[in-house]
């Protein structure tokens, strides 16, 4: 099926929910409790190695496809990701590798209080208590 007759059989589906007021505030319910949760993941996993910022693209993409205020922040935070992209591209070496250790430092942080460390370091026999979650994490 080509996209154009995909489109059509798509917006005549949502035209009709937009006739039945019930089943369209559950769609858009369900819509954004799907949109937010996926938004969350990607803001999450921003730190990570992996698409953390395509996640958060992804989730807002979805929320906004039924509400104005996400389609607007879809805009405001692509523009302005595109611009810290460009610029961090633009920087020295030295930039780029203290841009790298904190990210490494951040996951590695967050590693550590979710308890991973601490598990991590049991499988391989070494307990020490300084390794552990400082928050009870992963115990």
């Amino acid at each position: 099926m080509n996209p154009a007759a995909v489109k059509q059989r798509w917006t005549r589906w949502r035209e009709g929910l937009r006739s039945r007021p019930a089943a369209e505030f559950t769609y858009r319910i369900v819509v954004g409790v799907i949109g937010t949760l996926v938004l969350a993941v990607g803001i999450v996993a921003i730190p990570y190695p992996g698409p953390g910022w395509a996640i958060v693209f992804l989730g807002l993409a979805i929320l906004a496809s039924e509400f104005a205020f996400a389609k607007r922040a879809l805009r405001y935070v692509r523009a302005r990701y595109d611009t810290v992209m460009a610029w961090f591209d633009r920087q020295h070496i030295a930039v780029k590798g203290v841009s790298a250790v904190f990210t490494g430092l951040v996951v590695l942080g967050t590693l550590w209080l979710f308890g991973v460390v601490g598990w991590s370091a049991g499988l391989v026999g070494l307990e020490q208590q300084w390794l552990k979650s400082p928050i009870g994490l992963g115990s």
